[in-house]
């Protein structure tokens, strides 16, 4: 099975060493990166198993993987550890992330050629079975076309106006947008154009 969470060797260790501290702490991993660089970043995503997550339980996450990983020291070397939401345009890395955002328009590629293509960007159909489906357009035609789980090398939800006032609303609903707690915009009457 391909593994969207974790790719390469080590990240995959990593994420057996933090995911059971993350879970322990009520979150689940999204998605874990062992980045290069001149200092190598190590990128953790997480949110809540409904979703969401907020900045002061990133950095709660970010106390207790460094502790761990001080333990297990799986790196080497000198490395950046950040932890973070998986963001509006996050990517979809497990099967249910497929039928979660059902409806929203995505970018899917696969590891081989399939129907003549490796790159599919449409709206997502949610799962049946193993399979994801997206509705694409083919020679002008809307297509419903289902790939594998296992085919899939990089899937996220493209970022549009629909998906970022979705999101908006699902946090005021949830409780976590307070639009009372927002600043007034102040204008200058003198700088308006006339």
């Amino acid at each position: 099975m391909t593994d969207l969470i974790a790719k390469t060797t080590i990240d995959n260790r990593l994420a057996a060493i933090v995911t059971p501290v993350i879970e322990d702490m009520g979150f689940e991993l999204v998605r874990i990166r062992l980045m290069g660089g001149e200092t190598k970043t190590l990128q953790i995503m997480a949110e809540r198993p409904g979703g969401g997550i907020e900045v002061d339980e990133c950095a709660k996450i970010s106390t207790a993987v460094s502790a761990i990983l001080d333990v297990e020291d799986p790196v080497s070397d000198n490395y950046n550890l950040e932890v973070s939401s998986p963001g509006i345009d996050r990517p979809l890395t497990r099967l249910k992330d497929f039928d979660t955002f059902e409806g929203y328009e995505a970018r899917l590629e696969t590891d081989e050629m399939v129907a003549g293509r490796k790159r599919f960007k449409g709206v997502l159909a949610g799962i049946e079975g193993t399979e994801v489906l997206i509705n694409i357009e083919d020679r002008g035609e809307e297509i419903t076309v289902g790939l594998e789980f296992d085919w899939l090398v990089d899937a996220k939800l493209v970022l549009t106006d629909e998906l970022i006032k979705e999101m908006l609303k699902a946090r005021k609903d949830a409780g976590v947008l307070n639009e009372d707690s927002f600043d007034e915009i102040e204008t200058d009457p003198d700088s308006q154009e006339d």
